[in-house]
Formats: C-alpha cells, sequence, structure tokens
C-alpha cells in the first residue's frame, strides 16, 4: 500500500479535480452529521448533552477536512457535496418532522457513520501524509457516535425492529446510488469502489447485529441496498 501511495502525484489537475468532489463530500457529511445530531437532541432531550456533544465533534471534524483541503489547494465543490447528500437529507428531514427517532438514528448514527468510517478505513492508506493524520483522529471519534446510536437502538430494540427495517428499505438503497456516484473519483485517490461496499457492509452488519438482528435478518436487510433507486 506504501508503493501506492508514492505512485500517486497529490499535485496533479486529474488528482485535485476528483479531490475536490470528495473533499466536498466529506465536509458536507460533517455538516449533515453535526446539524442532524442538534436535530436529535430535540427529540431525544434525555440525551441532549451526549447528543450536543456529539455536534460539536463532528463541527471540529469538518474544520479538519476543510483543512485537507486547504492543504493541497483545492477548494471543495459543496454543490456536488449537497446534491450528493440531497437523499438522505430529505428523508432525515421528513422523519425528524414526523418524530420519528429510530427512522433518525438508523440515517445519521448507522448509515451515515458506516459510510463515514468505511471512506475514511479505505482512504487512509492512500492519503496524504497531513490529510492522513486528520483522518486518523477522525475515524476514532466516528466509532463513539455508531455506538451512541447502537445503544440506543438496542435498548428499545423490540419496539423499533418493524422502523428499523422500514428505514432500511427505505434508505439503504441511496447509499449504491451515491457509493456508485462517486467511484471514478474515489478511484482517481486509490479508493476502490469494491473495498468502499465491502468495509460499509462489514461496518453496517455489525452495527445492525449489535442492536439485535439475527444473521439471517442482516444479509436478508443487506440485500436491499441492491435494490435499485
Amino acid at each position: 500500500m506504501q508503493q501506492l501511495v508514492e505512485q500517486i502525484d497529490f499535485k496533479t489537475e486529474k488528482y485535485k479535480d476528483a479531490y475536490s468532489r470528495i473533499n466536498a463530500i466529506v465536509i458536507e457529511g460533517e455538516q449533515e452529521a453535526h446539524d442532524n445530531y442538534i436535530q436529535l437532541a430535540e427529540l431525544l432531550p434525555e440525551s441532549l448533552d451526549d447528543l450536543i456533544r456529539l455536534s460539536k465533534m463532528e463541527s471540529r471534524h469538518k474544520k479538519g477536512f476543510e483543512a485537507c483541503g486547504r492543504n493541497l489547494q483545492v477548494t471543495p465543490d459543496m454543490q456536488f457535496a449537497q446534491e450528493f447528500f440531497s437523499g438522505l437529507h430529505q428523508n432525515f428531514q421528513t422523519a425528524a418532522a414526523a418524530g420519528k427517532v429510530v427512522t433518525c438514528l438508523l440515517i445519521q448514527a448507522l448509515i451515515i457513520e458506516c459510510f463515514a468510517i468505511a471512506a475514511y478505513n479505505i482512504y487512509i492508506p492512500v492519503a496524504d501524509d497531513f490529510a492522513r493524520k486528520i483522518t486518523e483522529g477522525v475515524v476514532k471519534e466516528e466509532y463513539s457516535h455508531l455506538n451512541f446510536g447502537e445503544v440506543w437502538l438496542k435498548e428499545h430494540f423490540a419496539e423499533s425492529k418493524a422502523e428499523l427495517e422500514a428505514a432500511n428499505r427505505q434508505n439503504l438503497p441511496l447509499v449504491w446510488k451515491m457509493l456508485n456516484k462517486v467511484a471514478d473519483d474515489a478511484s482517481i485517490l486509490g479508493m476502490e469502489k469494491e473495498a468502499l461496499v465491502e468495509d460499509f457492509m462489514i461496518q453496517y452488519g455489525e452495527a445492525l447485529s449489535n442492536i439485535g438482528f439475527t444473521t439471517r435478518d442482516i444479509m436478508r436487510l443487506s440485500a436491499y441496498g441492491l435494490v435499485p433507486v
């Protein structure tokens, strides 16, 4: 992998062009997460302190990734990133307006966090030195965000199961659409789509298992990711 990093020229226009979109996605992803945790704090006032702490963490992550872009003299394509997240964003807003805490937690604390962790895990070995240090710090903290959603959903599993399955059916196909949309740019950065998919499914499957789903359930739920949207 070190040899692959040595082959990557972080200064080429091709790399910078792809990075402008990938960098924007991680910046927007952290902003979405910040905003989502603020909204979740309103829906779960008993967890207010934890959720505000998580939202502040996401703001720090966003600043770190903005610094990664500046380090490579790249301007992130934020319009692309906002469109990239628009499906999950709309579904979260719709669920929040309806008071559907379980759906909101599935979207933010499971899908978005697993997506982020998978992307960071695959990116770290091929990142420039500055971005690697930033991303290694971020990914350690992302697991605590995933853990919050897992713990809450595990404690409320029986009454949440049906809504979790419905939310999974609605939102998991969007992840495949997102991965396909970013596959070419990710490849230029040394991140292969198959590795991203594999890491995401591992993270997501483990999260579903920790909540209380059986292996058979997880295989069935995961299959919804293959349904076209």
